[in-house]
């Protein structure tokens, strides 16, 4: 091989190393990864039921991440003990708080996180109502209106919805609950939030979209 060849041979390796550079630059700009839907973040979410006679008459039950943004779940904390033969107004308190801005003092207790420097979640929900609709499971029967056992299988199935979107489409941050006369011990109520961006009609369902979260208290009727 004379020295020629050889010139050629060895300058023809950056070119090709500039090749495979540019395939792989192409390659990656191809391969952009589709956009996941960015979930709100929730750290508490409390059921706020208020008997439709007595405003004093509250009953709140809890569910808190005890890890704030960590990795794990909400944790249910609380029964739902609601009075037989009454009627309540369900609303609720949805935070997303900040654990930076909770630190407890060394030596103090923490019962609750404190809701002074949190989102309020419930209030973006309110502000994006067509993309959000809450679904509820419960024990047979345990109100008397709605009947049934919820929407959660069949969105066609009774709720007594107070609020609407503006395509007048159920929500669900306030419902009406009318419980049994009967007695009810240890049974269950499950309240679901979907987030359905360009999906919610007037009848999708609770499997429709995706679960923002998913909670299920022991719920008693005395």
């Amino acid at each position: 091989m004379n020295k020629m060849n050889k010139f050629r041979k060895y300058s023809m390796i950056p070119m090709l190393a500039a090749a495979v550079l540019l395939t792989g630059c192409e390659k990656e700009e191809d391969e952009i990864p589709e956009e996941e839907h960015d979930h709100e973040v929730f750290t508490d979410v409390k059921l706020i039921f208020t008997n439709t006679q007595d405003s004093s008459d509250v009953v709140e039950a809890l569910a808190q991440d005890p890890d704030y943004e960590g990795v794990e779940e909400l944790t249910v904390l609380d029964s739902i003990n609601l009075d037989a033969d009454k009627t309540y107004t369900l609303t609720f308190e949805i935070l997303n708080v900040h654990e930076e801005e909770h630190e407890e003092e060394e030596g103090e207790e923490e019962e609750e996180h404190e809701d002074e420097h949190a989102e309020d979640i419930g209030a973006e929900i309110a502000e994006e109502d067509d993309e959000h609709q809450f679904f509820f499971a419960f024990s047979n029967d345990a109100f008397s209106n709605p009947l049934g056992d919820g929407n959660i299988d069949n969105a066609a199935d009774a709720i007594n919805y107070n609020d609407s979107d503006d395509n007048g489409n159920p929500v669900g941050l306030s419902t009406s609950w009318e419980t049994s006369s009967s007695s009810l011990s240890g049974g269950y109520f499950t309240v679901r939030l979907q987030h359905q961006p360009g999906v919610k009609t007037a009848s999708s369902g609770a499997n429709d979209g995706d679960s923002d979260f998913d909670l299920t208290f022991v719920l008693n009727i005395e």
